[in-house]
């Protein structure tokens, strides 16, 4: 799974990927970013979902160089 990161199902779903065909061959990847808590919910500029999405983003990356046959 590769993609851009830009909702949350889909942002679970890649680390559950991610971290599944880790585990299978050994392989320790840091822990994914968290998910917010913090959201007013008015679609503030610099939200904290947009930084969850870019870090999610960096995660999503540095696991598939790691990862690369």
């Amino acid at each position: 799974m590769t993609g851009l990161l830009t909702d949350l199902d889909t942002a679970r779903a890649a680390f559950r990927a991610l971290q599944e065909r880790a585990a299978s061959r050994g392989v320790a990847l840091r822990p994914p970013p968290p998910e917010p808590t913090t959201c007013c919910g008015r679609g503030c500029n610099g939200c904290v979902w947009e930084g969850f999405y870019a870090a999610a983003n960096y995660w999503q990356d540095e696991a598939l160089l790691i990862l690369q046959d």
